[in-house]
């Protein structure tokens, strides 16, 4: 292939990109105009002209939000068809764009009318006779890569590059996935355009592309079915913070905005949990018996709360002792979720004590006059907001915090090391949630259930009481409602959770409880699955496959498998798979397509571990142009980092080292160095690895060897393994 074709060829397609930009740019300008005249429509008084500007302004911010989005790679894909069908080569981006004329210019990748750009192969070339990839840097075409489709068509159309999928597959890494939207291969697709309803399942062994192909899926539905999708919502769930902003790139960059990343600590809203409990700790909190134990403890009495109330009334003295008032919270319990209560439980107090009236003034009084009498009685008062307040998720996890409270509500449900092992984990000084917290937060709020607005109080009390509300509750509400002295208002309803459309990622990781966090919020929808079960870190997959079973109930399941490993060299992941086989791990071994010729390198025996690592992350760094990890076990993380900081050969590679990647810390700037442990490397990939200390890594759980294998897969050029 001549330097002069290649040149020719990418002119022309420059031409054509230049002229999609300035469509895309009229574009913009018009979304612009569409925003400024809804503006001057707000300002013409009316009701009317307020609705119009709310929509055009929202319809305006969409557009732009989208075309914004595209720039990166706008034009990636064209199609020349066969010479008799006459037609013009069709070109694919990552939105859809038309001209002046309003005929087509460019199409969505997610129209039906691109699916052949994925879907033609040389056994099947529907009717395509050269695929064309465009690569591009903002802007400006800087290669094209062909394929031959139909090698018989009679056409003297040139092909050139090296292939687009190899292309993109050598490219170096930064710190966030990249779409692959130019290059879906035919198993990819067919998985990214799976039905809607019911639960798409993605596996395959590693490198494989799940996740990228997940995530184009959840673009393909927005785009195929947007109203529904897009005003369900779509959530999108992964492993870590980590691995969130390592992904956050991909949606955007097809279109698409109108999702919501969360990490597992971050499913619950109002919550940010970013610290692991240690593995032991984490393998109770994870267990489905969690789910017995959180229902028992949102049941209990409130600790410290009064045990009985007294009061001499006329002739009588009304006791609410211990058994009175457990007989009644027991009823009350029975009747719904503990919060939703509220509205019952000054009546259902007075009801207790007005039976006790005996006497012959008391009873000339009268019932109405009983009421107004308690409700005007501070210690009443008092007595019924202690009793029963209003409860949040956080205080009664919090409850737990006493081992005797622990010990009561877990008999028959934890064994005594199991209990020493939350009792240490909540005893500590940390007090924020663990990631492992989270499902037990999301368990005890649905238990508790939310406090009724006063709208619904006043519609509750008058089935109850008969219409006789603000009587009964004025006293009380001032202590419970409207900025009350212990309750604020919960900012979201148990009811808004379920979402349109659910995507999983590292879904083999999830435990029971996590399974029930997120399968309360995809009650309604369609799921999209991604997971490889020999890279599981939860250790007892049966209870785990029974919680997920459970959640996904009723819904029909779809099931593709990606067989193509085209992130790791062959090289490396020869070695990883033969790792796998000699611990006895299950593992899918995909096809890795793609040799460096470079093997994995070991060094074993070093007396100084500091010496050896420095000396393999220099080396590894030196040869790799993207990013390099440092896998250390969790306890060797904070030593590591230290000598990071101090290695001034690799100053130029990580200014800011102190700053590498661990649970809660994301790294600034253009470092290409990071440290991780072990976990920390669920779903991300890098240039090149340094593993130290493997066996320290397969000794941290249960699942450590699985742990390891996850670790042995992250890297696409180099990797080296310290003992």
């Amino acid at each position: 292939m001549s330097e002069e074709l290649l040149a020719r060829e990418i002119a022309g397609e420059q031409a054509f990109v230049d002229r999609v930009y300035v469509q895309l740019q009229k574009s913009a300008t018009a979304a612009q105009l569409l925003a400024r005249e809804g503006y001057e429509r707000g300002l013409l008084g009316h009701e009317g002209g307020l609705v119009e500007r709310d929509a055009m302004v929202f319809q305006a911010a969409k557009r732009i939000a989208q075309l914004d989005a595209a720039h990166e790679g706008l034009v990636f894909g064209r199609l020349d068809l066969r010479p008799e069908l006459d037609a013009a080569p069709r070109y694919v981006g990552r939105i859809g764009l038309r001209d002046d004329d309003h005929d087509s210019l460019l199409i969505d990748w997610r129209a039906p009318a691109a699916a052949v750009f994925y879907q033609a192969t040389a056994a099947d070339p529907k009717n395509v006779v050269r695929r064309r990839v465009l690569r591009s840097a903002g802007p400006t075409v800087v290669s094209v890569e062909d394929e031959l489709l139909d090698a018989e068509a009679d056409t003297d159309l040139p092909i050139v590059g090296e292939g687009a999928l190899m292309a993109q597959l050598s490219r170096a890494r930064d710190r966030s996935m990249h779409s692959i939207v130019a290059t879906i291969q035919a198993e990819q697709d067919r998985a990214i355009r799976a039905p809607s309803r019911g639960v798409t399942s993605i596996s395959g062994g590693p490198g494989t592309g799940k996740t990228v192909v997940a995530l184009h899926r959840a673009a393909y539905l927005l785009y195929t079915d947007r109203r529904r999708y897009e005003s369900g919502g779509v959530l999108v769930v992964g492993p870590s913070g980590v691995f969130m902003r390592y992904i956050e790139r991909v949606l955007p960059s097809l279109g698409e905005t109108a999702v919501a990343l969360r990490s597992l600590g971050e499913v619950v809203d109002g919550v940010r949990a970013i610290r692991h409990d240690e593995p032991a700790v984490a393998d109770v909190k994870g267990s489905a018996r969690m789910a017995e134990l959180m229902r028992r403890t949102s049941r209990q009495q409130v600790p410290g709360s009064p045990r009985e109330y007294r009061i001499f009334w006329r002739d009588d003295v009304i006791l609410l002792d211990g058994a009175k008032l457990g007989q009644l919270r027991r009823q009350l319990m029975g009747q719904g979720r503990r919060n939703r209560q509220i509205p019952r439980i000054a009546s259902s107090l007075l009801d207790l004590m007005w039976r006790q009236v005996r006497g012959e003034r008391g009873r000339e009084r009268g019932r109405e006059a009983f009421n107004d009498e308690m409700l005007s009685n501070q210690s009443f008062v008092d007595f019924v907001v202690e009793w029963w307040p209003p409860l949040d998720a956080p205080t009664v996890l919090g409850w737990l915090r006493d081992p005797d409270f622990l010990a009561r509500v877990a008999e028959g449900v934890l064994t005594e090391e199991q209990q020493r092992l939350l009792s240490k984990s909540w005893s500590s000084s940390e007090t924020t949630p663990s990631v492992e917290d989270v499902p037990l937060l999301d368990e005890l709020r649905y238990a508790l259930g939310d406090v009724p607005t006063r709208a619904e109080d006043d519609h509750e009390l008058d089935d109850f009481l008969g219409g006789d509300v603000q009587e009964l509750t004025s006293a009380v509400e001032r202590e419970y409602g409207s900025g009350g002295r212990r309750w604020t208002p919960p900012t979201n309803s148990i009811e808004d959770d379920p979402f349109a459309h659910v995507l999983i990622d590292e879904a083999q990781d999830l435990t029971p409880m996590q399974w029930r966090m997120v399968g309360r919020r995809g009650r309604v929808a369609s799921w999209t699955i991604v997971g490889d079960p020999a890279q599981s870190s939860w250790p007892v997959p049966a209870e785990a496959a029974e919680a997920r079973a459970a959640a996904l109930e009723g819904k029909e399941l779809h099931e593709f498998h990606l067989s193509t490993n085209y992130r790791n060299s062959s090289e490396i992941y020869a070695y990883a798979a033969t790792y796998a086989q000699r611990v006895g791990l299950d593992a899918d071994v995909p096809t890795a397509v793609r040799s460096t010729g470079v093997e994995p390198r070991e060094v074993v025996g070093s007396p100084d571990l500091e010496a050896a690592t420095r000396e393999a992350v220099a080396s590894v760094a030196s040869q790799v142009e993207g990013t390099v990890a440092i896998v250390v076990p969790a306890a060797r993380r904070s030593d590591v980092n230290a000598w990071l900081a101090s290695w001034p050969e690799l100053a130029a590679d990580a200014p800011n080292a102190r700053a590498a990647i661990d649970s809660s810390v994301t790294p600034s700037g253009d470092d290409r160095i990071v440290v991780l442990t072990g976990l920390d490397t669920k779903g991300l990939e890098f240039d090149g690895i340094v593993v130290v200390r493997p066996t320290e890594i397969e000794a941290e759980s249960a699942t450590g060897t699985a742990t390891l294998y996850v670790v042995l897969t992250r890297a696409t050029q180099l990797l080296t393994v310290v003992s």
